[in-house]
């Protein structure tokens, strides 16, 4: 041993004697003031009156010790630190949890989705969250989907600084371990939770079977949707309408058995779906296997200027004859309008058009029950059409203006951004019904063929219909496509 250690191993008996000397010191003046004190009291004059006193006075102090250790025995800590010492926050440590409303707080946010790749293995996603927090950046909901190739897919609902670009997010999100990252906008509709919007989905797909594709295009994003019917309108079989039940999945591409026959392509070419989504989408199109055709009952009748009462309500496969029986009162002109080609393969459409795997379709019928009008609002992959067939001897009577104002009204509800309609300029009714809507229009003259574009997103058009349910949010709008 060093010199240096038998002495600090010396002082503690040093120290230990000193202090009993203090202690013996204290001990005699603590005996001599207890005896000047009983001495006082003993043959003092007012020695009584002294004690109590003492007493009163000693049961004072215990009494106000007692109140001020209440008081601030839960006080919180001070809001600012010390002079001189560190000042940490949740807003200035790295990695610390913030609440949601801590970036308003500090300024104007912005909602972001983002989904990112990252390695499965402990740590990688607590880096990540590491590398938002120091960007002041809000982590609202997390979603994780394992690969069967190994690592996850992260799905991010985040509350940024609205001064912070997406680009710069995505690189702090690339330096920290993720990749392949995918951002875009996101709106209050996204802070509902997984579960309650499946849910939801699923109530409305159990409503009414048209629902199902609306259903898919909100559960997976922006994505296109395609049914394939079982056969042709010739009524060959359909390629690419085989797919198995368990359905497939190749990479931004999913196939689903319709129920109804044929086959539900699903594709997204921005991003690869995960088996995580590939499981809820079959999930919903099994439900909707499951329940079998439906289509809500609601109706309401109507009285046109002149008098008569129609009903309107929706329509499926059960009007098919009544629908042949249309065709066959209508004039070539007015099929040729609405069907934009030969006139004898006009009952070929209606197994389609009345198909709620397609579309909904609202049907007009006279108090005797006679279908004298069709809408039809179709699925027409990420778009959709809007079309109408009027009987002729009840054409110019407001029908088709009331028929289209239900049908738009459905397409808000469905979240859609635009309809778009294919006539030809000689259906002056149609042009002026669509002009009667109210809303922002786009003309397209192609081959003869117009195409009017309705934005939708402009103004809501129409009453909330009884048996509608909303669908959430509006999807990209694209140009329209003339249909097949």
């Amino acid at each position: 041993m060093t010199d240096g250690t038998h002495t600090s191993a010396q002082r503690p008996h040093r120290h230990h004697w000193r202090r009993d000397v203090v202690e013996l010191a204290a001990l005699f003046c603590a005996v001599a003031v207890a005896d000047a004190i009983a001495n006082l009291v003993v043959h003092g004059p007012r020695g009584p009156i002294l004690l109590v006193a003492s007493a009163i006075a000693l049961l004072v102090t215990a009494a106000f010790h007692t109140w001020w250790a209440r008081r601030h025995s839960h006080a919180p800590p001070p809001s600012t630190p010390p002079p001189g010492g560190p000042a940490t926050s949740a807003a200035t440590t790295p990695g610390a949890a913030t609440t949601p409303g801590a970036a308003d707080a500090a300024g104007a946010t912005t909602l972001w989705r983002m989904r990112t790749t990252v390695r499965d293995q402990p740590g990688s996603l607590a880096v990540l969250c590491t590398a938002l927090a120091r960007n002041s950046v809000d982590i609202l909901t997390l979603q994780t989907h394992p690969l069967p190739e190994g690592g996850t897919v992260d799905e991010f609902l985040l509350r940024a600084p609205q001064h912070l670009p997406s680009g710069d997010l995505t690189r702090a999100v690339s330096r920290a371990g993720g990749h392949s990252t995918w951002i875009e906008r996101a709106d209050a509709h996204d802070l509902v939770d997984t579960p309650t919007r499946l849910l939801g989905l699923a109530t409305r797909t159990a409503l009414d079977a048209a629902e199902l594709p609306l259903a898919l295009r909100q559960l997976l994003g922006r994505c296109t949707i395609h049914s394939i019917p079982a056969t042709t309108l010739s009524g060959r079989p359909n390629a690419g309408a085989d797919a198995p039940v368990e359905g497939v999945l190749e990479a931004t591409v999913m196939r689903l058995r319709d129920p109804s026959g044929g086959a539900i392509t699903v594709e997204r070419p921005y991003l690869p779906f995960t088996p995580t989504e590939f499981a809820r989408a079959r999930a919903l199109v099994e439900l909707d296997a499951r329940l079998g055709p439906r289509v809500p009952r609601s109706q309401d009748v109507l009285t046109l200027p002149e008098g008569n009462e129609i009903t309107v309500r929706r329509a499926d496969g059960s009007d098919l004859p009544a629908a042949r029986a249309m065709h066959d009162r209508c004039s070539e002109r007015t099929l040729g309008l609405r069907y934009h080609g030969p006139v004898a393969d006009a009952d070929r459409y209606l197994g389609h058009l009345l198909s709620p795997r397609f579309g909904r379709t609202l049907a007009a019928t006279t108090a005797s029950g006679r279908l004298v009008a069709l809408g039809h609002l179709l699925w027409d992959g990420d778009e959709t059409e809007i079309a109408l067939l009027i009987e002729d001897d009840w054409q110019r009577r407001g029908i088709g203006s009331e028929l289209l104002r239900r049908l738009v009204a459905m397409a808000v509800e469905a979240g859609c951004d635009s309809v778009y309609a294919v006539t030809r300029a000689a259906n002056t009714g149609m042009v002026a019904a669509m002009r009667g809507l109210g809303l922002p229009l786009d003309y397209q003259i192609e081959e003869g063929t117009l195409v009017i574009t309705a934005r939708l997103d402009a103004t809501p058009v129409g009453a909330r219909l009884p048996y509608e349910l909303p669908l959430g949010l509006p999807h990209e709008h694209q140009a329209p496509r003339r249909p097949h």
